[in-house]
């Protein structure tokens, strides 16, 4: 299984590096292997975080031909401009990732059976502000809701919301929640109780799904 996680100027750090460590972790005590790549729409390069110094390193493209899940993160704190701290509020810096290549990308990967999209907190505004998450249910940071169902998708108030190959999850921790969530639906509850056990961590909420055949509402 090879796990994607998305990269942008000014991404949150906690929102990658939770799931992140999540299922990379699933390697190490468990009989399943699963390849984690930090990745960007324009490939390899360093990636300012929205915290200041703090920075990632993006070594590939997304690449929805390869991928068995992408992961798409929030936003946090202020893109840096020219050493200094600019004035970007995190609906600007999400709405800045529409003006590169990662709409199309992230559509792709929706497009493309066994590809399960993911996000945590403000990682599903980039896919809503995009237009891809027209009808479908989804979670996002509780201060974008409203935002949220502006753009045609269906906020459901639950940590993880399951939607087929959608699954979103609402506040920064909760990418751990996450994390666990997609070891248990792709590799069962045995995986994910060990990376639990490991990362001494019990998973909270009650995760959403929608019910075979049926509707938002069902």
């Amino acid at each position: 299984m090879l796990a994607q996680f998305v990269l942008f100027d000014g991404f949150d750090p906690l929102d990658v590096i939770a799931p992140y460590e999540v299922l990379a972790a699933a390697g190490t005590v468990t009989a399943h292997t699963v390849q984690v790549e930090l990745v960007t729409a324009e490939g390899p390069r360093t990636v300012p975080s929205g915290l200041g110094l703090l920075t990632l390193e993006a070594t590939a493209r997304l690449d929805p031909e390869r991928s068995d899940l992408v992961v798409v993160p929030g936003a946090a704190g202020r893109l840096p401009d020219d050493g200094e701290p600019s004035g970007d509020s995190i609906p600007v810096i999400l709405g800045r990732t529409l003006d590169t290549e990662l709409p199309g990308l992230l559509a792709q990967a929706l497009g493309r059976d066994g590809v399960t999209v993911a996000t945590v907190c403000g990682g599903s505004m980039v896919l809503a502000m995009a237009g891809l998450l027209e009808d479908r249910a989804a979670t996002t940071h509780h201060l974008g809701m409203d935002l949220l169902g502006a753009t045609g998708a269906v906020p459901v108030a639950a940590r993880v919301v399951d939607d087929g190959d959608l699954v979103t999850a609402a506040g920064v921790t909760s990418g751990l929640d996450l994390g666990l969530y997609l070891l248990d639906r792709e590799f069962g509850p045995e995986a994910a109780l060990a990376v639990e056990r490991l990362f001494a961590y019990e998973r909270r909420g009650t995760v959403w799904r929608r019910a075979a055949n049926a509707g938002v509402g069902a």
